[in-house]
């Protein structure tokens, strides 16, 4: 069917397009932050640089199945000049990443944070409407539609004020680098350690608005 693009056009895709191994990839490499690799490499003793892009700022509500995040938009954001030059606007992978991120803490909570690793795997009918411009709130509600042993998959709505900017049904991996290199359980309990910090000052945000 058409999407609706960040550039404000429209394109043809299909379920089976819209976001399938290649982006998992693309995206989960976000969890490793700058110039480093998963085994070290250049970013060895840089494990507090993981997850470079943390998109979400606040925790609005959280419960068993549902979560509302927000993303606050600042033209401080490096990528908007050049998403555009003369029109900054949020680009919309970073809009599907801010919904990964906040469906991905709503996975962690409900298992306890059991895994170091929460990836997008797939995303489908992903449909762009609203610009989100600096000074924008981009509010996430991802619901969770069915959860398995390697993941969940989530319903997901981004709203600007009243009007939708993103829709999208998508599925994120849960897993432990360790699973299949025991080498790499350390990496795990670091950045299990990172991730739970992460949470620690976001959840102060949630305790806000219930008071």
């Amino acid at each position: 069917g058409a999407m609706k693009t960040a550039g404000g056009g429209t394109g043809s895709t299909s379920g089976d397009e819209d976001c399938r191994w290649g982006q998992w990839q693309r995206l989960g490499g976000l969890q490793w932050g700058a110039g480093g690799d998963r085994n070290g490499g250049d970013g060895e003793g840089r494990e507090d640089e993981a997850m470079k892009f943390n998109l979400i700022d606040r925790i609005e509500v959280l419960a068993a199945n549902r979560i509302v995040a927000v993303k606050q938009v600042s033209l401080a954001e490096e990528y908007l000049a050049d998403h555009f030059p003369t029109f900054p606007v949020l680009p919309g992978v970073m809009m599907l990443e801010a919904a990964s991120q906040a469906a991905g803490w709503l996975l962690q909570q409900s298992r306890g944070f059991a895994c170091s690793m929460v990836v997008l795997k797939e995303a489908r009918n992903v449909k762009y409407g609203q610009f989100v411009a600096p000074g924008d709130a981009l509010r996430i509600e991802a619901e969770m539609v069915k959860a398995t042993a390697a993941g969940a998959s989530f319903k997901i709505v981004g709203t600007v004020g009243d009007k939708q900017s993103i829709t999208a049904k998508i599925e994120l991996a849960y897993f432990n680098l360790g699973d299949k290199d025991p080498a790499l359980a350390g990496l795990d309990a670091k950045l299990l350690a990172h991730t739970r910090a992460r949470w620690d000052v976001l959840k102060l945000s949630l305790a806000a608005v219930a008071i």
